[in-house]
């Protein structure tokens, strides 16, 4: 797939001495917890490019610590002008009207329109879809599973027909497991044909797992950047990874990274609302150069940004793997 090129994208060179696979942006984190009045935090959010700029769906937990989605809009995609209110959602059945929580997002162009998931609150986590065409009117179609059920990501085009989600079932809490699996839809309201994609490993990621941006179709495969998650004698330590899953059959991992790729390491990811995050919700690429933006909660709390580029990426994901 030929991917149109990002001339803007946020970029910034490699740090001398730096030998990361990513490395952090050098004024993270770029979006903090009380950009708007309304915020207590701002984090684990979704960005496009959009009409040469950027737009996107920032989660923002309010100083009542509901967990709410706001619009943002951006000319450099570091900058942000970010809604104070939330996202007014045009919902047709009044079964869904009620408000329960929204958070973590992600953000698709998928033939003709934007697609954006989250985490719905309906009688417990669930994913809810919508859509818009031009980030002014924002429509819900409908819950893409019971509960419970977190990190619904899209891929960015059909395969096979199909539309794939990849999605983590979990528990109506803060869940201590958790596997990626993909599911097929032929209209993003009916789905069916659920397969295994990849399960917790020792170390990093040992005890859940969850997928993170819109994966990135390669001629190696799709990149899947994700999250793993440890249990140490301090609570959670999320990190992210990566890994390549067959460009047909993309429940099939090709092969997987064995080190993270990001850890939390900094005061902004290891300081904040919920200690020693690192959580990862978006990337941009810009396919000339190669280069790749991700964007990543720290904490919890602020959003932060990171760099790297796609085919030293996927070098690592290939030497590393031990799958």
């Amino acid at each position: 797939m030929t991917h149109a090129p990002l001339l803007n994208i946020p970029w910034e060179e490699r740090p001398a001495g730096c030998s990361d696979v990513i490395w952090r942006y050098n004024a993270n984190p770029i979006i903090p917890r009380d950009l708007i009045p309304t915020s207590n935090s701002i984090f684990n959010s979704a960005v496009v490019p959009f009409e040469g700029q950027f737009a996107g769906v920032f989660r923002c937990d309010n100083k009542k610590r509901e967990l709410t989605l706001h619009r943002g809009m951006s000319e450099n995609g570091i900058n942000w002008n970010i809604d104070h209110e939330p996202i007014l959602w045009q919902i047709n059945d009044p079964e869904h009207d009620p408000f329960e929580h929204r958070y973590d997002p992600r953000l698709v162009w998928l033939e003709d329109r934007f697609y954006i998931t989250w985490c719905n609150g309906y009688h417990g986590p669930t994913i809810g879809v919508g859509y818009t065409f031009d980030f002014k009117d924002f429509f819900f179609i409908e819950n893409a599973f019971l509960p419970f059920n977190r990190n619904g990501v899209l891929f960015l085009r059909k395969i096979n027909g199909q539309f794939m989600m990849l999605n983590r079932p979990s528990d109506n809490g803060h869940t201590p497991f958790g596997d990626i699996f993909l599911s097929q839809s032929p209209d993003l309201v009916h789905r069916r044909k659920h397969r295994f994609v990849m399960g917790v490993r020792r170390g990093w990621e040992s005890t859940k797992i969850g997928a993170g941006p819109i994966p990135i179709e390669t001629d190696e495969g799709w990149l899947l950047i994700y999250h793993g998650v440890l249990t140490s004698c301090n609570g959670f330590v999320y990190s992210f990874g990566a890994a390549l899953l067959d460009l047909e059959s993309p429940w099939k991992v090709l092969a997987r990274g064995g080190p993270y790729l990001l850890s939390p390491q900094t005061y902004y990811e290891c300081v904040g609302d919920v200690p020693n995050v690192a959580f990862p919700c978006a990337a941009l690429y810009d396919q000339p150069t190669g280069r790749i933006a991700i964007y990543y909660g720290g904490v919890d709390t602020v959003t932060a940004l990171a760099f790297g580029k796609i085919d030293e990426i996927i070098d690592f994901i290939k030497t590393t793997s031990e799958s």
